[in-house]
C-alpha cells in the first residue's frame, strides 16, 4: 500500500465521522443552516424586498417568500449579471454555471464564495465515502478521467462564467492533479467528437483507474476505446475499478457497460446541478443518495401530485415519507430562495434521509391522465433488459395521441438496442405490464381501453447522438430527456430514421 493509498483511508476515516454528526441530527443541521441563511441576506435587495428581519420560522418563510422557478426570478439574477451587488447574496457571485435555458436562452445560476466549496467537498466526500465503506483506496495511486465541458471561462461584469463542469476544473486539488486526465488542451475542445477521441489518443496506454461522467457520454468514449483497439475496456485498463456517474440513472445502461469494460466494476452516484450539490451514494449496499444536510442548502418538498394546485403544501425534511414523489425546492448560499430546480426525488431512507432522483416536475406522460414519471419507465425498461438478455444504448417515450385509423393511441418507446431481444413482443409487454403495476392511472387506462399496450421504434445505432447534435447538445452535461409529452423528439427521430 503507497503513502497516498495509506493516508486516504486515514483522511476517509475522518471526513465519515463528521458526515455521521450532521447525519444523525437531521432537523438541527436544518434549523441551523436555515437561521443563517436568513440573518446573512437580510441587507440583499431579495432580503429587503421579502421581510427576511421579520421571518423568524418556516411558517413565515412560506409567507413571505414564494416558490420561484429560474424565470421567476430572473428579475434579480439580471440585476446581478448586470454587475449590481448585494442583490440575493451579499456582494457579487465568483461565477456565473452558464445552462441552457428552455424558454428564453441561457441561464446564470449564481455561484458564490460560501456555495463554490460546497460542490468540491461533496464530490471529495463521495469517494471518501467509498474508500471507508469498502476499504478500496488503490485506486488514488492511478489515473482517473472526469468527462467535463471545457474549463475555459468567459467574463460578464466582472464574474466569470462557464459550464459548471468546467468551473469545477479549475478546483481539482493539488493532490489529484498528477493523476488527472484528460490534458487541460484537450479538456478545452469545444467540439465534443473531436474531443472524445483526443481523450482516447491520451488515455490509451495510461493506467486509468477511475472513469467519471454521464453514462451515456461515456459509452462514447468506451466504444471509441474498443473500435480502436478491438479490446474490452477491462483489457485496455486493467486496474479500472471505479466509475463515478451522475445526472440519469446507470440501471438502465448497466448491463451494457458490463460488456463494453468486460467486468463489473463498483460505482458510486452522485447529484450535482448548477444550483448545488444535492446527494451522493455514501453506502454500496444501501438504495439512493446521502441527502447533503450542512452544505449551506436548506430543503423543502412538494408532493408532486399537489404541486399545481394553487397553494401545494411546503414540507419540511421532518414531514417527508419514503416512496413518494416530491418537488425539491432549495434555498442556499448561492442566493437561490424556494426554488424549484425542476427535480422530483423520492426518499428511499429516512435514518439517514437518503434520496434518489425520480424525474422531472415537466419530464412526464399525462396525456391522458396517466402521469407517468422517468423512474417508472426506468424500472420497466430494467425489467425487460435483465428478463430478455437484451442490452440499450437509449430510449425515449412519448405519447402517440392520434394513431392511425382507428387505433387506440399509446406510449411509443424509441429504444437503441446494442443486443436485440429474441423477441421484442414480450420485451414490450414486460415494460408494459410493468408500468402497469407501477402506475393505477396507467392500469386504469389499458383496463378502460382509453390506450393500448405500448409499442416500441427501434432506433438505429448513434441516432439518439445524431439528434442531439442537431440541438446543439451533444456531449458535456446535456441529457436526453426521458420522457415527454409531446412529439417534439418524436418527429425529429422519425426524420433521423
Amino acid at each position: 500500500m503507497s503513502i497516498k493509498s495509506f493516508a486516504a483511508k486515514i483522511f476517509a476515516a475522518y471526513i465519515r465521522k463528521k458526515i455521521d454528526k450532521w447525519a444523525s441530527d437531521p432537523h438541527g443541521t436544518q434549523d441551523k443552516v436555515f437561521k443563517d441563511l436568513i440573518e446573512k441576506a437580510r441587507n440583499t435587495q431579495f432580503g429587503k424586498d421579502h421581510d427576511f428581519y421579520n421571518i423568524k420560522s418556516h411558517s413565515d418563510f412560506v409567507a413571505k417568500v414564494p416558490v420561484r422557478d429560474y424565470e421567476e426570478l430572473r428579475y434579480y439574477v439580471d440585476k446581478m449579471v448586470a454587475g449590481e451587488e448585494d442583490v440575493l447574496w451579499p456582494g457579487k457571485p465568483l461565477y456565473y454555471a452558464k445552462t441552457s435555458g428552455t424558454t428564453s436562452g441561457a441561464k446564470y445560476i449564481p455561484l458564490t464564495k460560501e456555495s463554490m466549496p460546497t460542490h468540491i467537498h461533496a464530490a471529495r466526500n463521495a469517494i471518501l465515502c467509498y474508500i471507508n465503506d469498502t476499504g478500496n483506496s488503490g485506486f488514488v495511486d492511478g489515473k482517473m478521467i472526469f468527462l467535463q465541458g471545457s474549463p475555459e471561462l468567459n467574463e460578464k461584469n466582472g464574474v466569470k462564467l462557464g459550464r459548471l463542469s468546467g468551473i469545477v476544473a479549475h478546483y481539482v486539488p493539488a493532490y489529484l492533479q498528477k493523476n488527472r486526465m484528460p490534458s487541460w488542451e484537450t479538456n478545452c475542445i469545444e467540439d465534443w467528437e473531436t474531443k472524445v477521441d483526443a481523450i482516447v489518443d491520451e488515455t490509451l496506454k495510461e493506467d486509468m483507474s477511475v472513469i467519471s461522467g454521464i453514462p451515456s457520454w461515456v459509452q462514447m468514449y468506451f466504444e471509441r476505446l474498443i473500435d480502436k483497439t478491438g479490446k474490452k475496456v477491462g483489457e485496455i485498463f486493467p486496474n479500472f475499478d471505479l466509475f463515478i456517474y451522475g445526472g440519469v440513472n446507470y440501471e438502465p445502461y448497466r448491463s451494457k457497460f458490463e460488456n463494453l469494460i468486460g467486468k463489473k466494476v463498483d460505482s458510486i452516484e452522485l447529484y450535482p446541478a448548477s444550483e448545488g450539490f444535492f446527494a451522493f451514494q455514501d453506502k454500496q449496499d444501501e438504495k439512493g443518495m446521502l441527502l447533503q444536510l450542512d452544505s449551506g442548502m436548506f430543503y423543502e418538498f412538494i408532493n408532486a401530485d399537489e404541486f399545481y394546485d394553487e397553494n401545494p403544501r411546503r414540507l419540511l425534511l421532518k414531514e417527508v415519507e419514503t416512496g413518494v414523489n416530491y418537488v425539491m425546492i432549495i434555498s442556499s448560499t448561492a442566493g437561490l430562495w424556494a426554488y424549484n430546480i425542476g427535480d422530483t426525488v423520492q426518499f428511499t431512507s429516512l435514518k439517514p434521509y437518503r434520496v434518489i432522483v425520480s424525474g422531472r416536475i415537466k419530464h412526464f406522460i399525462s396525456a391522458f391522465g396517466e402521469h407517468v414519471i422517468a423512474k417508472e419507465v426506468e424500472e420497466a425498461m430494467q425489467e425487460a433488459v435483465i428478463q430478455t438478455g437484451a442490452a440499450i444504448s437509449e430510449f425515449t417515450v412519448a405519447p402517440q395521441i392520434n394513431p392511425d385509423g382507428e387505433e387506440l393511441p399509446y406510449h411509443e418507446w424509441f429504444v437503441e438496442f446494442e443486443k436485440e431481444p429474441e423477441d421484442l413482443n414480450k420485451f414490450a409487454d414486460i415494460i408494459d405490464k410493468s408500468l402497469q403495476r407501477q402506475n393505477s392511472y396507467y392500469l386504469d387506462l389499458i383496463e378502460g381501453h382509453i390506450l393500448q399496450r405500448l409499442k416500441i421504434t427501434r432506433v438505429p445505432r448513434n441516432a439518439f447522438q445524431v439528434y442531439m447534435k442537431s440541438i446543439g447538445k451533444l456531449g458535456g452535461q446535456n441529457k436526453l430527456p426521458r420522457l415527454s409529452n409531446d412529439r417534439k423528439i418524436a418527429d425529429k427521430l422519425y426524420e433521423i430514421i
